[in-house]
């Protein structure tokens, strides 16, 4: 070993307490950032997009703004209909028409009357409004721009230095 790796050795050795390593274990949980959110803000969020639908559209049921907020939420959840009629206290058929005020529309809605309509003013409104739950209620559209710009510097990086000698 020449000076310089002797010296760089006893730095490091010094650095770890004479461990030999410098990496930790993380204490805390991953999480989302979701998670972090507090859920009253985000239901306020919901409430507001909620009052924004109806004043643009005909919403053909007379829920309240949070029991909307409910329904969203539970779609979300991945609730199904019955599921969400008991949690509002409402019958099935005013929990798919309040999904379809939402644009909610789930793909076995088909045989459903009324959800082309629905689709049609999802489209118009370029499926903001049901981009936008999705942004408040999961991590996807996050997580899919951060792994998306995460491949792109990566492959960046890599394919740089790279010199190819192709001949045409």
């Amino acid at each position: 070993m020449d000076d310089k790796t002797a010296e760089l050795r006893d730095i490091f050795l010094d650095a770890t307490d004479g461990e030999g390593t410098v990496t930790e274990r993380q204490a805390e949980r991953r999480g989302s950032l979701v998670d972090v959110d507090d859920p009253e803000v985000v239901d306020g969020r919901l409430h507001d997009l909620v009052v924004t639908m109806r004043e643009r559209y005909d919403f053909e049921t007379a829920l309240e703004p949070a029991g909307y907020v409910r329904l969203i939420r539970g779609f979300y959840a991945g609730d199904d209909d019955d599921a969400l009629a008991e949690a509002i206290g409402v019958d099935r058929e005013t929990v798919l028409r309040a999904r379809l005020d939402c644009h909610l529309v789930r793909e076995d809605d088909d045989d459903t009357p009324g959800v082309e309509a629905s689709r049609k003013r999802a489209v118009r409104a370029n499926d903001r409004f049901r981009d936008a739950f999705a942004e408040l209620l999961t991590d996807a559209d996050l997580s899919g721009r951060l792994a998306s710009d995460s491949r792109e510097d990566g492959l960046r990086e890599a394919t740089e230095d790279i010199e190819t000698n192709v001949s045409l």
